[in-house]
Order: C-alpha cells, then structure tokens, then sequence
C-alpha cells in the first residue's frame, strides 16, 4: 500500500507539470485507485464487519465521450473473502475488467463533481472460474489541480455467479494525458449573467415562465383569456373564468364550474354532477325514487308498469331480485340452477350442486384431500436444491387432476425448511422448492390464476430442529385447495 502511494504522489506531481497551465475537462486520462472489497457482507455476513474486507488495486483508463459523459475502463486485481465457510470463492486472488460509464453532475471546471456509475464487467478467479457483474454506483470526484482530480467510488456489484455480489470501495487519483477545450457556448453560458429568454422585459431569475412572453402583473407568465389568472393556474387559460373555480366559468350559475359540470348550460345538482335528476326511462318519476328505472311505468306504481313480469315467473319485476331469469317465489324470482337449495344470486357455483355451508360449491371427497396431505411429504427434492425428484411427479400429476375436477378451487402452495443453515438460505431455498412445484403445475395446463407459492423458511416447524425425524419433517411443501 505505501508503494501504491508513492507511485500515485509521483505521477500526479510529473503531471502536473505536464499540464499545469491547460484549463478545460479531461478528456483523456488515466487512474490508479486501492480498492476495499468487500464479498462477505453481501452473501450473508456483516456489511459493518471492516476487519473481513480485503485490499486490491486498480489501473483505469478515461475518456470524455459527452459533456457530462466518461467512459471508464479499469483493470482490478485484489483477494476477496466471505464469512460462509462453504462457499468454494473464500479467500481467493481475482482480476476483473471493466466497461463503465460515469454520469458527471456538474462540469469538470467545478471543484466537486458527484457522479452515478453503471456498467458491465467480468471477474476471473485464480482457479479459472468467470462470471460477469453489473457494477451500479456513485463517487466523487475534487479537483486538486488542473490536470488531477482526487476520486472516490463506491459500488454495489451484481454477479450473475450464486454468492458472488459484491461491495467494490475505491480511493486513488485521476491524471489528465489529454483535456478538451471549453466550447464558446459554455464560455458565454457562465459570462451571462442577467437572461431574458422569452423577451418579455423580465429577467429569467424573476421570471415564473422563463420560456414563454407574460405579463410584469404575473411575474412573466401568460394569461391567455386575460382573465387575470396566469395560465399555469388556469385550469381552463382559453375560457374567461372565476378565481373562485381556479380560472374556469360556470355557464348555467349552479355553483359547479363548467370542467366539473357534465350539463354546463343546464342548472343541476352537484350530486348529479352538475345535471338536473335523471328519468332515464320517461315515465316522469325520477330514477331516484322510480323502482323500475329502465322500465316505462306510471306514477302511481312507483315507476313500474302496473302487471311488469319480463321473466313471465309469476313474480312482479318490482318483487323480482332476478327479473330477467325465471326463477321461484321461495328465492324471490331467482333459479337454482343446480338445484342444491341456493339460489343462483347467492351460489358461488351455480351450476355444481354443492352444500350450503360451502356456499354451494361441492366439497372436496375424502381421498382428493388425503392426497393433498400426502403430498407434503411425498413431494422430494435435491439435497438442498429445489430441483424436483421424478419420484414427485406422479403426486404432483394427482394434484393436476384434482384441480381440473374441482375448477371453482384454487391452490396455495408454502415451502418450509428446518433451521439448519443461514435463516436466508433457507428463506430463498424455501421460495424456489415452492416455486418448482408451481412450475411443474403450470406446466401441467393449470392456469396460473389458479395456483400460487409462497416460501416461509425455517418460521413455521411443526416439528422438533434438535432431532432428525423433526428436522426431517419440517423439510415440506404443503398444497392448501382453497374455494375461490
């Protein structure tokens, strides 16, 4: 490390002198950073645990691509470690290569530039071993002299290898082969100082609508209808309006602004919407209090024909709950197609006869269920993968079929584990095992509007961790058929 810093101290003191004089943005440069890396936080140890983070080095190479755009590739050598004992990357030598592009915040004529990180990268390890990352971050960037900037960079990087995220920290400094030259427009943006973009007599740092001509009265914004309402406030700027209803009129004066109003030329009710009180079917008794709304009737029978029987049940349309669908008196003019003593409107499966205490759904049969219980543990996995065993699937096809018997029934699946190992493994572990047999389901013709999954880990035992056979039956996938 004290090797590194003489090294970092000689170059930029020999740049410097190379291009002390040059004022402008670096458009070609190269870095030299030390890097803190840190692997165990991010598969399971402790993010505050400094003593397990591991030195490295990097050697970069910048180039300005846009006024606020730098391409940065660095190459990365260092020894990484994690707390997970049997994780096969533990204390291990790497050497990555980057592509990133640096999104700068402010121009570099400024002293302190933050900038956002992204990129894409890969990693080999001394054994041979590759995987890419996507490396996301921020740092900054303090100009310690014309052609030297002093950089800090922090990243979270995304492996696309199982247990290889990681936290990347960099400190070093960047030295200036080549600067750009500050163009005549950003030489005339910073020697303005007083604007008047729309040439409204108003400068823009007083004026509210810098980019279109206004009025001094509106502090430079316009008033299309002259109104006395800037437009920005005017929730109608072409139609002269009340300050009261926010710059919009109200033709017919009943108190409802005409952008709010679904009749703005006819006085209405706000609880109609502005509208007078519908009849929507003619018959002079407004809908409110018409029990036949969209029938002709006569006043004297509240709005419905004086015989009204559309259905021809024998029932008035003004008793019948389903005046359209013959029904029976004892269900108030609704059928029970089934024929199970519930009537359709109430009926949760109106056309499979089914107990009344399960909303007229048949209930699942004795054996359907004993498969489902079954299933908890006949269902069989890759010692700790969620890679389904062909022993599974002639449960799982029994399942299949009880779903396509019972289509008013839907399927929630729950993984569990024992307590052995990280909580987190097992939570993930748990997810994707619940997940394998949603899969497999769905594979199967069952739509997924049917069937769901869900992971608990190692929360809900219904056994004893501390012996084999409890442990053993913790390890589960349990199938809960639930009546949509």
């Amino acid at each position: 490390m004290k090797r590194l810093l003489i090294s970092c101290l000689f170059i930029f003191a020999m740049s410097s002198q190379i291009e002390a004089q040059v004022n402008g943005p670096l458009e070609k440069g190269i870095s030299v950073r030390a890097l803190f890396l840190d692997y165990q936080s991010q598969n399971g140890g402790d993010l505050s645990n400094f003593a397990a983070y591991h030195r490295g080095f990097e050697l970069g190479y910048q180039q300005q691509v846009a006024p606020n755009f730098v391409l940065y590739v660095p190459f990365k050598t260092g020894v990484v470690n994690s707390h997970n004992t049997e994780l096969d990357c533990l204390h291990k030598t790497v050497y990555g290569l980057d592509a990133q592009m640096h999104y700068l915040f402010n121009r570099e004529q400024t002293n302190l530039i933050p900038f956002l990180v992204a990129g894409v990268g890969g990693v080999i390890e001394v054994e041979g071993d590759f995987n890419a990352q996507v490396p996301l971050g921020f740092g900054l960037r303090y100009r310690i002299a014309d052609n030297a900037r002093l950089v800090w960079q922090s990243s979270y990087r995304v492996s696309f290898a199982e247990n290889r995220n990681n936290l990347h920290h960099g400190l070093g400094f960047i030295y200036g082969l080549r600067k750009g030259e500050i163009t005549e427009m950003e030489e005339k943006e910073e020697m303005t100082e007083v604007l008047d973009t729309d040439g409204d007599g108003i400068n823009d740092n007083e004026d509210l609508c810098p980019l279109k001509p206004g009025l001094a009265a509106l502090n430079g914004c316009p008033d299309t209808d002259g109104d006395g309402i800037a437009d920005y406030k005017d929730k109608c700027p072409n139609y002269v309006g009340l300050a009261t209803f926010d710059g919009c009129p109200d033709s017919d004066g009943d108190g409802i602004p005409d952008n709010d109003d679904e009749c703005p030329n006819m006085a209405g009710l706000k609880t109609n919407n502005g509208c007078p009180e519908k009849d929507s079917d003619g018959d002079g008794v407004v809908d409110s209090v018409d029990k036949c709304p969209n029938t002709k009737g006569t006043i004297n029978n509240n709005g419905c024909p004086e015989i009204a029987d559309s259905d021809g049940d024998g029932i008035p349309d003004a008793e019948d709950k389903c005046p359209t669908k013959p029904g029976l008196k004892t269900f108030n003019g609704c059928p029970d197609t089934d024929g199970d003593g519930l009537d359709d409107s109430r009926d949760r499966c109106p056309n499979s006869a089914g107990p009344v205490d399960n909303q007229g759904c048949p209930k699942l049969k004795a054996e359907d269920r004993q498969v489902l219980d079954v299933a908890m543990r006949a269902v069989q996995f890759d010692t700790g993968k969620a890679t389904l065993k062909s022993a599974s699937y002639q449960v799982l096809d029994q399942i299949v079929d009880i779903l396509q018997r019972y289509p008013n029934y839907i399927l929630s699946i729950e993984g569990h584990t024992d307590n052995t190992g990280a909580a987190s493994n097992n939570q993930s572990l748990s997810e994707r095992r619940a997940k394998a047999c949603y899969d497999y389901l769905v594979g199967r013709g069952i739509s997924t509007t049917r069937v769901s999954y869900q992971g608990f880990g190692e929360s809900n035992p219904i056994a004893d961790n501390s012996t084999l056979t409890g442990r053993s039956l913790n390890r589960r996938v349990e199938f809960n058929v639930i009546l949509r």
